[in-house]
């Protein structure tokens, strides 16, 4: 077979649309039966025989799969060919039965053809569902035809000379493997990394390009890694060539609407070719194959429409899509409309939990909704409208029943299997099972307990079971189901009907329920604080020590009873078995500050925030780790602040970085604000410091103005050259350049003086002061001498009433009206120059007088009195001269 031909049937078996152009032959048949969903052909056809091979003496204690008989052999094209197209089956075929539907038309036994009688499907499957546990997560136990999944791995792992698409395909399967664990676990980077270099490849190929970048996203999008996946879903619309844009347009929400309000919509057009015989929201046939979509349940409210109707044509879009009516788009390609959900869920992921996260959502979805042009999409974009209804009181109704629908349309044969199977890579379908949890999510939510309960049991969900009960105020009957599974006196599905086969060793049924089992004690653990740890450590000793969930919750559980040296060492094993979840990583660090590891603390949090850009707590925890490192004491004053000046400024440079990063996540927390300010005046990044004492201002009011950052503010700013100097020509670039002091700090050094202190904090001398002296350094006469009166009106001297005592505090007050008579003196002639020379003079004395006759009876024989006299007697010569 030739390059090109091998080159059309990847591009066949990528998009799912065969290409006419190919001539026939055996391979190009066996690919075709694969790209039509005729799996039971494919896969046992000759090809499928010859590779699926098995010994009739098999006694069944075979542990791996690869021991039942695939050969992976061959070096030729059209052996590198034939395996890859029947992975691609064993991968299509697995995610039919467990995702789009319908059931399949054959069986495992028959694929592997089965000779000996110990092999039973159940039993293949089970062996299989336990070699499918990665990254000490358990693969879902209910799980149909894992086999499948397990052969297309094996088919994949060998050596590929004439297939580049090859690495695409283990990305495929890693994201469908990643779906049926209980918790996402790491991949290994070579997946990811082979991956690469086909963004090259394939980049004059608009769809298989953004068929790629979408993919990735998908892939980032399951193992949280959002802001990454939000990027791949940019670069998959641009690779497409999609234009879209969010903006508004005049419509009506509700049919008692009077006045036309600007509703947001979503733009969007397709540079992709488009199938002919498009339909419109009405119609429930696909356009290409003639199948049905998912029904669109309808709203049927009293007050709400069905969907917005925009009265405006001319939406205040950009010009490239102005032409477009917010009321009549075209209809979009069906991976254009993938990319638009993708961006969709990343809406929902990177915004914070409030009303507008569901307003944008909406528009995104409606976009899709409105024009249905394949099964899953349509599937994919009824469920995430669903989960946007489930919150609102008028729509609950809707989205239950919709997400009830969606289910049960799984089995039915409404659509070609092809036609459901050729976006499922690039959308997040959830499986069957994970649908049936949301709908029992949703009945929970809802006080439809038994219901949910129902749903759980069904699905073999003990721990969400157990939740039930409890919530049901009946614990006692979640602990009896654990006990009576862990016993034996209750058996799941599976084990049922594995247990019943003859010459099944008691060696053989632990190696099987291993995984399980080792759930099931975890669950009993925190069903039973009192027995928590045996119940845990037994978990992790069944498990043979690959139980994360274990030592996860032994973790959690030392860590609430203080016990931080045993919780580091539970939760050390848990991140080295799965350290993707972020949670376990926090704990970690917690315990660890509590015992003073500041490295290891600062470890922990760095691998949260790598995991979770957005965990504006752990950027406080790293920064507080970073100012403690190499500080051996520190202050217990409810700051981060260390008692010394021995944190190098390398540690108090990331500080700063690493609260900036937080604040994007963590605006309203003014904890972390004040921080912030104290790191920012370390490192010199003083501008910094002034945005951050507002942010602390406007959140606490005047009990938070900080007088010492105020005065060294300022002192940065009256540092640089004046006004007058920059007039003259004095340093007329390097100053007003720099941020952080001179003219390039008084605009946010005024901002935060003018608009946020001084409307707020009226009794502060020390802030009138400084305030004076910014003032002072703008040649701004007038306005400094009324701040230095308001200093001296709520100083001591200002403040002090008859009758005072205390010495102390009147030779401060001594020390205040030496300050406003000399800021009199030089400011006052300025200050005047219309109102007369001698003003100032008169005011100055009145100050000294009314002082003096307010203290004279209690300070008069203080030494300090005759300053107040000579101070009087020359301000009284000067006016007579």
């Amino acid at each position: 077979m030739s390059p090109p031909q091998i080159a059309l049937i990847e591009k066949a078996l990528l998009t799912g649309k065969w290409d006419a152009l190919l001539e026939s032959s055996q391979v190009v048949d066996l690919a075709k039966s694969v790209v039509e969903g005729d799996f039971g052909l494919a896969l046992q056809g000759p090809f499928a025989k010859k590779i699926f091979q098995n010994s009739s003496t098999d006694n069944g204690e075979r542990t791996q799969l690869v021991d039942c008989g695939v050969q992976i052999t061959g070096e030729s094209a059209d052996d590198d060919a034939i395996r890859l197209i029947l992975a691609v089956a064993c991968l299509h075929a697995f995610i039919q039965v467990n995702w789009t539907g319908p059931d399949l038309d054959f069986t495992v036994v028959d694929l592997l053809q089965v000779t000996s009688s110990d092999i039973t499907e159940e039993s293949l499957n089970q062996r299989a569902v336990s070699e499918l546990a990665y990254g000490g997560e358990p693969a879902y136990h209910l799980t149909q035809y894992a086999v499948l999944l397990r052969l297309a791995q094996l088919l994949l792992e060998g050596s590929y000379q004439h297939c580049p698409s090859v690495p695409w395909w283990k990305l495929r399967v890693a994201l469908v493997h990643q779906q049926i664990l209980d918790e996402p676990a790491p991949l290994p980077p070579s997946i990811i990394s082979a991956v690469e270099p086909l963004t090259v490849v394939y980049a004059s190929d608009p769809e298989l390009s953004g068929h790629l970048e979408l993919e990735q996203g998908l892939l980032q999008h399951q193992v949280a890694q959002d802001k990454l996946a939000a990027e791949y879903f940019v670069k998959a619309a641009r690779a497409t060539g999609m234009e879209y844009e969010l903006t508004g347009a005049l419509g009506k929400r509700t049919k008692f609407q009077q006045n036309e309000l600007s509703q947001l919509v979503l733009l969007a057009e397709s540079q992709l070719k488009i199938e002919e015989s498009p339909t419109d929201a009405t119609s429930v046939e696909t356009p290409s194959t003639g199948g049905q979509v998912p029904e669109t349940l309808a709203l049927n409210d009293d007050t709400l429409l069905e969907q917005t109707a925009f009265t405006s044509s001319s939406p205040t879009a950009h010009a490239r899509l102005s032409h477009l009516d917010p009321s009549g788009q075209p209809a979009l390609h069906p991976l254009d409309q993938s990319i638009l959900l993708a961006m969709c869920l990343n809406v929902k992921n990177t915004s914070p939990v409030h009303g507008l996260t569901a307003e944008q959502m909406t528009p995104y979805v409606a976009r899709v909704i409105s024009h249905p042009r394949n099964w899953s999409v349509h599937t994919m974009a009824l469920l995430l409208r669903a989960r946007l209804e489930s919150t609102r009181t008028r729509t609950v109704e809707r989205a239950t029943l919709q997400l009830q629908a969606l289910i049960e349309q799984m089995p039915t044969a409404d659509a070609p299997v092809a036609e459901r199977l050729r976006y499922a890579h690039a959308l997040p379908l959830p499986s069957k099972w994970e649908m049936e949890r949301e709908l029992a999510t949703r009945f929970l939510s809802l006080g439809a307990v038994r219901s949910a309960l129902d749903i759980f049991e069904r699905l073999e969900m003990w721990e969400e079971a157990v939740k039930c009960w409890q919530a049901m105020e009946r614990r006692e009957m979640g602990v009896a189901i654990v006990r009576d599974l862990l016993e034996g006196r209750k058996a799941e599905a599976d084990v049922v009907v594995a247990r019943g086969k003859a010459g099944t060793t008691d060696a053989r049924r632990v190696s099987m329920d291993v995984a399980r089992e080792a759930k099931l004690w975890c669950i009993l653990g925190d069903l039973e604080p009192e027995n928590a740890v045996a119940h845990y450590e037994r978990a992790w000793d069944v498990s043979r020590q690959t139980a994360g969930r274990a030592m996860r919750s032994l973790g959690g559980y030392h860590f609430a009873r203080a016990e931080f040296p045993a919780a580091i060492e539970c939760l050390k094993k848990a991140v080295a078995i799965n350290p993707l979840l972020s949670r376990s990583w926090f704990i970690l660090g917690c315990a660890c500050m509590r015992v003073e590891d500041w490295p290891q603390a600062r470890v922990a949090f760095g691998r949260c925030v790598a995991i979770d850009e957005e965990d504006g707590e752990s950027w406080s925890n790293l920064a507080s780790m970073y100012m403690r490192m190499g500080t051996p004491k520190m202050i217990d004053d409810g700051t981060d602040a260390p008692a010394g000046s021995s944190v190098a400024f390398e540690n108090k440079l990331l500080a700063f970085r690493a609260l900036k990063q937080g604040l994007r996540s963590a605006y309203e927390n003014w904890r972390m604000w004040y921080n912030y300010m104290i790191i920012s005046i370390e490192v010199g990044e003083l501008a910094e410091a002034c945005r951050a004492l507002g942010r602390v201002i406007e959140s606490r009011g005047a009990e938070a103005v900080d007088e010492d950052v105020i005065e060294r503010l300022v002192n940065a700013v009256t540092h640089g050259v004046t006004a007058e100097q920059a007039e003259a020509g004095a340093d007329p670039e390097g100053d007003a350049s720099n941020p952080n002091e001179g003219r390039g700090l008084l605009r946010p050094v005024k901002h935060l003086l003018d608009d946020i202190v001084l409307p707020r904090e009226s009794s502060s001398p020390r802030v009138f002061r400084a305030y004076a002296r910014l003032l002072t350094w703008e040649c701004r006469w007038d306005d400094a001498l009324k701040a230095s009166m308001d200093a001296y009106r709520c100083s001591a001297a200002g403040t002090m009433e008859r009758g005072e005592t205390d010495v102390s505090k009147w030779r401060d007050a001594v020390s205040d009206v030496e300050d406003i008579v000399g800021a009199l003196r030089n400011f006052g002639p300025r200050a005047a120059q219309d109102e007369g020379a001698n003003k100032w003079r008169l005011q100055a004395r009145s100050i000294v007088r009314t002082f003096m006759g307010k203290t004279k009876d209690g300070f008069e024989d203080e030494p300090e009195w005759s300053k107040l006299e000579e101070m009087l007697d020359e301000l009284k010569k000067r006016a007579d001269d």
